[in-house]
């Protein structure tokens, strides 16, 4: 059977068994459907969060869709395993959650799949960054600069890595690794790989940390990780650490500082014997540059900081400079909020780097409305 043909099948499969919401599957404008329980659904559109007259019949009912959806991508969600974390085949990421660990029923969160091509240009035009911030972050993709990408959930930080995967100077083999594949790449040379988990028995599971150790013994040029969440992160920031220049990321963190502080708290929790001086050493080391993705409160999403990390203080503590950050947000009178990602008067400590690969990018582009010395 065609893939066209398996997807009419599994199309014709949520209509059947996810009928309460399934036009706002099909609504271009609704980027998340919310389940919570058969009775509470909700829909994102624009960034702000809509309550729908949908609803289940049975509890039964919304089960026997999540069911459906974990035979299709040969995942299993049971009350053993309550957690259900899968792709779809149009690209949309599913999470489920069950009882017993869902007191208030199934509950289901869809994230889909943007059919809109991502650009620095479209970047540009939603806001969500400046031309010159776009260009520095195009400088340092082209630098391999190893890069964290930091924001909360919904920020928007797998399509901002996308974006900066698109940007990667060709001629070089990619090796990304997902839990679930969803990270949308436009390159001539990726390898792509997806997490695994154990069957009934317990047996076969294939974790981040597996495939990132594969990974290296792979050639990789760059190694790109959906989003750290555990152990794999020591991994990560040793091949950062090792050559392999421009390796990419993702983090759950409010700030660049907590970013660094959460990768290290990823990296402590495996088997790692090494201490907490040295893995401060490594981190501070191997990122260079972290971008700080917020969603905002009137639902856009915005670059908020570009900071480069610069060492570790006296202390002991993460030292980060903003080289580009939204100073301040306005609300204009039609809700929506308005304010840049502005040069904040530091050169990154690579501008030699920049002004002898000819780079036309000078000094006076980070200062704003100062004199470059």
């Amino acid at each position: 059977m065609s893939s066209a043909s398996e997807k009419e099948l599994f199309k014709e499969s949520l209509r059947n068994y996810l009928a309460p919401v399934y036009e706002y599957l099909e609504d271009p404008t609704i980027t998340e459907i919310l389940i919570n329980g058969i009775n509470d659904i909700f829909i994102e559109r624009g960034g702000k969060l809509h309550r729908t007259p949908a609803t289940f019949a049975s509890e039964d009912d919304l089960l026997a869709g999540i069911n459906n959806i974990a035979q299709y991508v040969k995942r299993r969600i049971t009350v053993e395993e309550p957690r259900l974390d899968a792709r779809l085949p149009d690209g949309s990421r599913i999470h489920a959650v069950i009882r017993p660990c869902a007191m208030s029923g199934p509950t289901v969160s869809i994230r889909k799949f943007s059919k809109t091509k991502v650009d620095f240009k479209k970047y540009i035009e939603w806001g969500a960054i400046t031309p010159d911030a776009a260009q520095f972050l195009e400088i340092c993709m082209f630098l391999g600069k190893n890069i964290l990408v930091s924001g909360g959930t919904g920020s928007g930080k797998t399509t901002l890595l996308g974006l900066l995967c698109s940007r990667i100077p060709r001629g070089q083999r990619i090796i990304v690794i997902e839990d679930a594949s969803e990270l949308t790449i436009e390159y001539e040379h990726v390898v792509r790989f997806e997490t695994k988990m154990a069957d009934e028995l317990g047996k076969g599971e294939v974790s981040m940390y597996d495939l990132l150790k594969s990974s290296l013994r792979l050639r990789p040029d760059r190694i790109i990780v959906g989003e750290v969440r555990g152990s794999e992160g020591m991994e990560l920031i040793q091949a950062m650490n090792t050559g392999h220049k421009g390796c990419m990321g993702t983090i759950h963190a409010n700030s660049s500082s907590d970013a660094l502080l959460r990768l290290e708290a990823l990296a402590m929790g495996g088997d790692n014997k090494v201490s907490e001086k040295a893995l401060r050493y490594s981190i501070a080391s191997a990122i260079e540059i972290v971008i700080q993705i917020s969603r905002v409160s009137d639902g856009s999403r915005k670059v908020m900081s570009i900071s480069e990390v610069v060492g570790l203080g006296e202390d002991g503590t993460y030292k980060t400079e903003d080289i580009y950050r939204i100073n301040t947000l306005t609300r204009q009178a039609d809700g929506k909020l308005k304010g840049h990602i502005e040069p904040q008067g530091l050169l990154p400590s690579f501008m030699k780097e920049i002004e002898d690969n000819r780079i036309p990018f000078p000094r006076s582009k980070f200062f704003a409305n100062k004199k470059a010395s």
